[in-house]
């Protein structure tokens, strides 16, 4: 196993490190300089602008020489340690522990637990913790005037690092959860941009050949006809009237063809706009589960008392497929699915006699990549991209979407609901 990751899950951008350093060197230079000739603090002023000038060749090399826009895990763990090696030179000849400007020193540590992999934070976590131990025992001492006089407690100077390891462990761990869940939900909604592409591709792909085939009818009825004339005419003639017959079967393969193509080969090609009532949504979705799945689909529309039809939509098309394709999933044999509706709103309840959904992430659905600790199917985890995607979709079309299980049957229930006033307006 290698230390650094390689996945493009874990770079930093570099022109935020870049900025984010210059600010961070710009006050170094604030600080050194304010505090050497206006406090007339005594300290190594020339070591202090050589580790601050470290910093800055550090951040010339990123932007004149290092080409890439990503800084990958181990160019970030490099400069990071660089960082961390910086700020620990100007703390050392600053005092070490009892300098207040210690805090900094957990900063690249912090900044590279969202950013990068875990065992690269982690050796960085690591090494900040050495350099704070290190300059908790080991410094020049507190610089100042001739005249002052320092004298720090000991149990509040030990108390200090404590309090900044205690810091640097919270904050990284903070930054990891918050920083993965990040991750999580950029991946699926990338995933789900990408799900919608292909769904719109197919869609203008059908849309055309549609097109095609409603175009190509006359051309071939035309063929068909003169083949006809010709066929008459010619009909002494044995060699002519089997080059005459293989092209009329051939005409005839075609409109077959055209007719497999086109939606409705005997009206305008409607296939993106067309109108469609809530109950043939359902009715179309089902229908496409039935051509490759054993379950049986049962579907219950004596409650649906509206009839209005809405534009049709490919993200509520696949949010219903995304919902109904979960249950057909994690059924047993039954997938259930009612539509209720009248003047104010529609539901639409999905139902399964599957297991149901785990306690221990029902308080979770609809977060990205959701697993439950108690699947021991490997077929059946990850039921977390699919809701999520669906429930985003749904949710932008103004529904709103529950999942919980089901208290008549054994399985998973989702109820998803619309106020007439926003679906027929979408």
């Amino acid at each position: 196993m290698k230390f650094f990751e390689t996945s493009k899950q874990y770079s930093l951008k570099k022109s935020i490190y870049i900025n984010l350093r210059w600010i961070g060197i710009i006050g170094q230079l604030i600080s050194v300089y304010l505090v050497y000739f206006y406090f007339n603090f005594n300290f190594n002023f020339i070591a202090s602008n050589i580790f601050i000038t470290i910093g800055i060749i550090s951040n010339f090399y990123l932007i004149f020489i290092y080409k890439k826009t990503q800084l990958t895990d181990r160019s970030a763990f490099i400069h990071l340690l660089i960082d961390i090696i910086q700020l620990s030179g100007l703390i050392y000849l600053t005092g070490g522990i009892k300098n207040p400007f210690i805090i900094f020193i957990i900063i690249p540590s912090v900044f590279a637990s969202s950013n990068l992999g875990f065992r690269t934070n982690s050796f960085l976590v690591l090494i900040t913790t050495v350099s704070i131990l290190f300059l908790t025992f080991f410094s020049h001492d507190l610089p100042g005037p001739l005249s002052d006089h320092y004298h720090v407690n000991t149990y509040y100077f030990f108390s200090i690092p404590l309090a900044l390891i205690i810091a640097l462990l919270f904050l990284n761990y903070f930054a990891i959860i918050f920083g993965t869940e990040s991750k999580l939900r950029k991946d699926a909604l990338i995933k789900m941009e990408e799900i919608m592409a292909k769904e719109h591709e197919m869609l203008s792909l059908g849309g055309q050949a549609a097109a095609a085939a409603h175009s190509l009818g006359t051309p071939l009825s035309t063929i068909k006809i003169i083949t006809q004339e010709l066929s008459e005419q010619l009909k002494n003639q044995k060699e002519v009237m089997q080059d005459i017959d293989l092209l009329s079967s051939q005409v005839e393969r075609c409109n077959e063809i055209l007719k497999r193509l086109s939606l409705n080969p005997n009206e305008e090609d409607e296939f993106i706009d067309e109108d469609l009532s809530m109950k043939d949504y359902l009715k179309e979705i089902i229908l496409s589960f039935k051509e490759t799945s054993k379950k049986e689909f049962i579907l219950n529309t004596d409650q649906d008392l509206n009839s209005k039809k809405i534009t049709k939509s490919i993200e509520i098309v696949y949010g219903l497929r995304n919902f109904i394709g979960n249950a057909n999933k994690f059924s047993k044999s039954k997938v259930f699915i009612g539509l209720k509706s009248d003047n104010n709103s529609t539901v639409i309840t999905i139902e399964d006699d599957g297991d149901g959904y785990p306690n221990d992430i029902l308080s979770k659905i609809g977060e990205p990549y959701l697993r439950s600790a108690k699947s021991y199917n490997k077929d059946k985890m990850g039921l977390g991209l699919g809701l999520f995607i669906g429930k985003s979709l749904l949710e932008k079309n103004l529904a709103t979407v529950n999942c919980w299980n089901s208290q008549t049957r054994s399985g998973a229930e989702v109820i998803i609901k619309w106020k007439n006033k926003d679906l027929f307006n979408l």
